[in-house]
């Protein structure tokens, strides 16, 4: 059992780290002030190989593994908590498209995607389909050769600047087996795009996508008719490691700092880091964050492996952003008034990280995916 990086992936995480430190804290505070994905992020991240961290070689890509991929979440996340959005939903578009595309959509999707060339983005999410996503109302009627889609995206993330999107829509009829899969261009005169105002995590330009009769060949329906709901869902397993490790990330980078201040800020004669109801706290968050750590990288060392794998990605969500939203919270309370100031990054961390607790899957799904894997499905519900 080895509960540290091979030599290669520790020299990776320090390259990612001098890199992020370099290339994407300087501007985390003022991409949130903006609202916006900064122009020559994604050509930076992919210049990094974070594009393509799932894409085999032969299409432009690292192949790199799954740890591999938590590791640069969780690297980039220190520096800047909104851009580890790219890795998670390039690695999971990515990890969608080589396990169902044909060759020939992979060799024509994955190669922009590798090089930063194309952002893509997710559409599953509608106005009263969240969580029951099964039941989503998006239409994808034949059109001659092709199909149109109808209707309404919303809660996408990079919807603002995403040049193309995997598409959920019914073909067919109720529940999953009704659903087929699309990968489509957004095309600007059939998709209008509207952007939310969010408490945090403004950079990524969540929006809502209406689409108005978007024409998609046939040629971009990923697998065959009614087999998309599957596919995506099966991609939710192991992003969601990914996402825990990028909570975690802005976390510990918190708690690095609140640790720093405990030994620097002087109060009553002595740092504060000497009063236990200073240090307690800290040292009980840095436990809790190791513990989840490890649920992390376990179920993506699963992923990698072979083996099954949803059980640990549920712990590792519901239990990851939770945890984060606390430290980071703790971390701002350590530093007092200072750390309330929107000059200080910590407030910002605990306003982005809070958005992950609802997106990609709420804690309480994530606990009956567990809690059927512990009892059995026919006694848990």
């Amino acid at each position: 059992m080895d509960f540290g990086f091979d030599p290669d992936e520790e020299a990776y995480r320090q390259a990612l780290r001098q890199f992020a430190l370099k290339s994407l804290a300087p501007h985390y505070q003022g991409d949130d002030k903006a609202a916006r994905l900064r122009p020559g992020l994604v050509a930076d991240m992919a210049h990094m190989g974070l594009t393509g961290l799932r894409i085999r070689e032969e299409y432009g890509g690292q192949e790199a593994g799954a740890v591999v991929a938590g590791i640069a979440a969780e690297e980039v996340s220190r520096a800047d908590f909104n851009a580890a959005y790219v890795i998670v939903i390039t690695a999971l578009i990515s990890d969608v498209i080589e396990r169902n595309a044909s060759t020939a959509q992979r060799a024509s999707w994955l190669p922009p995607i590798a090089s930063g060339e194309t952002l893509p983005a997710l559409c599953v999410t509608e106005p009263g389909h969240g969580t029951d996503a099964a039941q989503l109302e998006m239409r994808a009627v034949r059109d001659g050769e092709q199909w149109r889609l109808d209707g309404e995206k919303t809660s996408i993330t990079l919807g603002m600047s995403a040049d193309t999107a995997i598409v959920l829509a019914r073909t067919g009829g109720e529940g999953a087996r009704g659903v087929s899969v699309f990968y489509v261009d957004l095309d600007e005169h059939h998709v209008k795009r509207t952007q939310f105002d969010d408490l945090g995590a403004r950079s990524i330009g969540r929006a809502s996508l209406y689409f108005d009769g978007l024409p998609v060949p046939a040629d971009r329906m990923i697998g065959g008719i009614g087999e998309g709901f599957v596919s995506v869902m099966e991609g939710f397993d192991y992003s969601r490691a990914i996402i825990g490790l990028a909570c975690l990330g802005a976390a510990q980078v918190s708690l690095d700092e609140a640790l720093q201040w405990a030994r620097d800020r002087q109060a009553f004669g002595q740092p504060i880091g000497q009063f236990q109801g200073v240090s307690f706290p800290l040292a009980e968050y840095a436990t809790y964050l190791r513990g989840a750590r490890h649920v992390c990288y376990e179920a993506l060392w699963r992923k990698d492996k072979g083996m099954p794998h949803s059980t640990e990605a549920a712990m590792a969500k519901f239990w990851a952003p939770k945890l984060a939203v606390e430290v980071i919270h703790q971390c701002l309370l350590t530093f007092g008034h200072l750390a309330y100031s929107t000059e200080s990054p910590i407030g910002q961390r605990l306003r982005d990280v809070i958005g992950l607790e609802i997106g990609d899957g709420t804690a309480q799904v994530s606990k009956l995916v567990i809690s059927r894997q512990l009892l059995g499905r026919e006694f848990a519900s």
